[in-house]
């Protein structure tokens, strides 16, 4: 059905009926804006959640990312970062596809709509001239036709008037044919501008609002086709993302299939083994009649464990500790040989080290090479740059290689020290215990190597032997009257040879003593296989310092023995 044939009387509804439609192409276009800001706003939000619960670094919840179940959330967040990433694909999309489109296709609409009410409202304004210019000779027309009439009138008067001279009749007679010539051009003037009119109001009609009416539905048939595709293009919009949301969904469930528990459980063993063996048997001590009194310490002994303290001769009292049930009180970042942590996290530890170096040593050597060749490509073509200038940073370069080599081979000096000290799994489970067991009748002293768990400077729980010597056997030595007795009641170990401090070290923990490089002291005590050693400064300062901080010169009796 046509506009033009059908409502050509309905000028003023059609106006407010397209006026409404452009208004309603305005509200879609807001609602989809409104969705695009939603959508960049929910992408903000889970980029941030996402954000959010990443691992910090140099973090617990980093160090926790070796378990493949935070591996698995490590990736679901990143799946989710990726998933955000979708809905800002979305809110551009519906800017670039639909806003911009509408807001663009918004102003042509008025422009048209504008254009054609514009072409008919000037088709209403002459028809409406023509139509008072009609009105205008049709009423001239007739007041011209009515002043005849009179003319006519009083001329027939004045004829039959015998009393009016015959001048006044030929005047009136004139007056009349004048009057009646005037109402025939009137006539023939309003018959024309009838016929025009009519010839006008048919043209516009049936011809001139028709067009414009025409014009204006096929306006709207487009405005409405617009819109449908507008609609289409907004579904289509979520749906080209849906493969893409898909793979992060894909993502995620993989990374949920992915975690193994036994590999968790395993690595926990890989993360928190010590290195050491079980503890043995603990030896029966005989204190019957006729047993003479042996003391015991042995070096995982509960008591010991529980913070019974055995004094050191020239010491403090240093806590006896039994490493499996003990917490490490260290809370620093611990000596750069990291002889603060059991053997096998610290084997761990120290070849993570020497893979960083690496890793830092060849960085330097690529740099260095591609220097290397920008300075011979400055010799070749020295327009392009001076080749003495890179100089400079290469020879800084070569010192940071040297030093970085110096670094691997310190920390390989201390891996290869502590590979040679991991017990194998076929080694049985050791326990030293020493007894103060008389050699002979008459010997009242002995040499006996006591093993007990001590703790080292830095908190570290490892296995030692301490030399006592020249102990006197008394029942009150046994653990429970330990605490009777002052540092002064035992006598001070002999020296057994010098030492030189090659690093300083800081000795803040119990039992422990400070030296600086270069420094000269006594040995009263030999490394037992634990990697400390016992020195003494004067007769009031002893204690123990890492055996890889000092080089030993041990008397020549003492090396015989």
């Amino acid at each position: 059905m046509s506009w033009g044939s059908e409502l050509w009387d309905q000028f003023d509804n059609l106006e407010k009926h397209t006026q409404s439609g452009i208004e309603f192409v305005e509200r879609y276009s807001k609602f989809v804006k409104e969705r695009s800001e939603i959508e960049i706003s929910y992408a903000k939000q889970i980029r941030n959640l996402s954000k959010k619960y990443q691992p910090k670094k140099n973090s617990r919840e980093e160090e926790e990312n070796k378990y493949t179940s935070c591996r698995a959330f490590l990736s679901t967040l990143n799946e989710l970062n990726d998933y955000a990433g979708q809905h800002e694909v979305i809110a551009e999309n519906l800017t670039s596809q639909i806003i911009t489109e509408l807001s663009r296709y918004l102003t042509e609409l008025k422009a048209e709509r504008k254009s054609h009410f514009h072409d008919g409202r000037k088709a209403q304004q002459q028809i409406e001239s023509l139509w008072k210019q009609l009105e205008s000779s049709k009423r001239r027309f007739e007041r011209d036709c009515k002043e005849a009439d009179r003319a006519q009138q009083y001329f027939e008067r004045m004829d039959a008037d015998i009393n009016v001279t015959k001048a006044d009749v030929e005047k009136a007679r004139q007056q009349a044919q004048m009057r009646h010539q005037i109402a025939a051009d009137s006539k023939t003037e309003y018959s024309n501008y009838l016929t025009k009119f009519n010839q006008e109001q048919n043209e516009h009609y049936y011809t001139l609002i028709p067009n414009i009416f025409q014009k204006l539905q096929e306006m709207e048939e487009r405005r409405i086709e617009r819109v449908g595709v507008s609609m289409k293009t907004y579904a289509d919009v979520d749906r080209e993302v849906l493969p893409i949301v898909g793979k992060c969904l894909d993502g995620m469930t993989k990374a949920a299939e992915s975690i193994e528990p036994k590999t968790d459980s395993k690595q926990v063993v890989e993360s928190y083994k010590s290195g050491f063996e079980p503890p043995g048997d603990v030896e029966f001590e005989d204190y019957g009649p006729g047993q003479t009194m042996k003391r015991t310490v042995s070096e995982t002994s509960l008591s010991n464990s529980r913070g019974e303290a055995k004094e050191r001769p020239g010491g403090g009292k240093s806590k006896g500790k039994l490493w499996p049930f003990i917490k490490n009180k260290n809370k620093g970042s611990g000596p750069e040989d990291f002889s603060h942590l059991p053997p096998e996290q610290r084997r761990k530890k120290l070849q993570a080290k020497i893979d960083d170096i690496n890793k830092d040593i060849q960085k330097e050597m690529d740099q260095k090479d591609a220097l290397t060749k920008m300075k011979g490509v400055y010799e070749k073509n020295p327009q392009m740059g001076d080749p003495a200038s890179v100089d400079p940073r290469l020879v800084e370069m070569a010192m940071n290689i040297e030093k970085l080599q110096s670094e691997v081979q310190k920390f390989e000096g201390w891996l290869a020290e502590v590979e040679g000290r991991l017990p194998s799994r076929s080694d049985p489970p050791r326990r030293q215990s020493g007894l103060y067991e008389s050699q002979n009748s008459n010997s009242t002293m002995v040499d006996n190597n006591c093993a007990q768990d001590r703790e080292s400077p830095d908190g570290s729980y490892t296995e030692e032997q301490s030399s006592e010597t020249q102990v006197k056997v008394a029942i009150a030595n046994t653990p429970e009257f330990d605490d009777e007795f002052d540092d002064g009641d035992e006598e001070t170990l002999p020296t057994i040879g010098t030492c030189k401090a090659v690093y300083s070290f800081e000795g803040h923990n119990e039992g422990t003593i400070s030296v600086t490089e270069g420094e000269l002291l006594f040995v009263i005590e030999q490394d037992k296989g634990d990697g400390w050693t016992r020195v003494r400064r004067n007769e009031e300062e002893e204690g123990y310092v890492p055996t890889s901080y000092v080089e030993v010169f041990l008397e020549t009796n003492t090396k015989d023995s």
